[in-house]
């Protein structure tokens, strides 16, 4: 059958999530390892009867593995917001008394704390660590969600695309540093962790940190993308911020991150590696609790530098002095990929509309994104 260069699928990240092998896949479903092949490199465009069998085999629905990468369109709209010429911005749009209307996503409107809607209200009656909570909502609505822990605003992003192609999947993200969420995880509170920290022992990002605190459960490592994490500086860098030696200089100030988050734990590494003491950095122990609150610093003046990624630096309209590529991986123990909440969410991974959003903040690679890195089982 010819190719439909539109056809797009999911086929891959799935079957590898799933531990199986092109020819395992094509034994089950009754096909060649061939036209696995060719499903999953877009050279081949399934039957009807091939693609349900496949989802039936896989456990899921044709639309979690095959869609129709639609054609973009351009429309016009009305910003509400000045914006620079030719620069290109992401935008929420809306239609407003019959006008499309555009609101670029700049500073904290592409990085917005809401007020989320509660399911019910709770109360604890004895001395245990157990609560009674009378429900607002429906109980399917809480058997729906997944629980994401991590400290990347990206994660809001994808629960927002997640939600949209599945409109009774519901995302519940709450922020954690990168050790915090594994910790959390392992404690059975999230199904998902996010975190990027890195070992300059072994130059490698999340796994030994992993296996230091693993015991009794076998988790699986899922690769989200790779950012450029670096300096946040002023607009233009008027400071000429250019490596972390720079940061020595006392008319310097920066502001860091707590103790168990990935930046933080990179600028301890670089500082280590320069030979410059913590104390002769200004501002060392000026701690806040996340990125976005890195930038609001930067941003009012109140410092100079901080770490931070490119994105975050991109959408405060900040300077950024790239020195680091991390890898930001989700953590997940491995009984939970069976759950199909969280198999529709790790599903967007593979998908075009995700990818598309990543790319666009500045800074991050999907080459990666969807694949397994490794499976870590627990210490003997």
């Amino acid at each position: 059958m010819k190719p439909e260069s539109e056809l797009r699928n999911n086929l891959k990240q799935i079957r590898i999530r799933l531990g199986l092998s092109q020819q395992d896949l094509a034994k089950i479903a009754g096909v060649s390892r061939q036209t696995i092949s060719g499903v999953e490199s877009g050279q081949y465009a399934p039957s009807a009867t091939i693609a349900l069998r496949l989802a039936k085999v896989l456990g899921c629905q044709v639309e979690d593995l095959f869609w129709l990468q639609e054609e973009c369109i351009g429309v016009e709209a009305i910003p509400t917001q000045a914006v620079p010429l030719a620069q290109k911005l992401r935008m929420n749009l809306a239609q407003v008394g019959g006008r499309l209307i555009a609101y670029p996503l700049l500073g904290e409107e592409a990085f917005r704390t809401e007020m989320i809607p509660a399911d019910g209200e709770g109360w604890r009656e004895t001395d245990d660590n157990k609560i009674i909570v009378k429900l607002w909502d429906s109980q399917d609505k809480i058997k729906q969600t997944v629980a994401i822990a991590g400290c990347t605003p990206v994660l809001s992003l994808w629960a927002k695309v997640a939600e949209q192609w599945y409109p009774n999947l519901r995302v519940h993200w709450s922020f954690a540093n990168s050790k915090e969420a594994l910790e959390r995880l392992l404690r059975g509170e999230v199904h998902i962790a996010g975190m990027h920290l890195y070992n300059p022992e072994t130059n490698s990002h999340n796994v030994s940190f992993i296996k230091d605190i693993l015991t009794n459960q076998e988790v699986v490592l899922i690769n989200l993308g790779f950012w450029s994490e670096g300096l946040i500086v002023q607009p233009g860098n008027p400071q000429r911020l250019r490596n972390i030696v720079d940061l020595a200089n006392p008319e310097i100030t920066i502001i860091n991150r707590e103790l168990g988050s990935g930046s933080r734990q990179l600028l301890e590494h670089l500082l280590n590696q320069a030979k410059i003491p913590f104390t002769a950095v200004k501002g060392f122990n000026q701690i806040v609790n996340s990125h976005v609150a890195v930038a609001r610093a930067i941003a009012s003046g109140k410092v100079d530098a901080g770490i931070s990624i490119q994105a975050i630096a991109t959408a405060f309209g900040l300077g950024f002095v790239p020195l680091h590529k991390s890898q930001y991986d989700l953590v997940i123990i491995k009984d939970y990929l069976q759950e199909i909440p969280v198999q529709q969410f790790l599903n967007i991974l593979g998908h075009q509309r995700l990818h598309s959003q990543l790319i666009s903040l500045g800074g991050y690679d999907t080459s990666q994104t969807g694949e397994i890195i490794t499976t870590i089982e627990p210490k003997n």
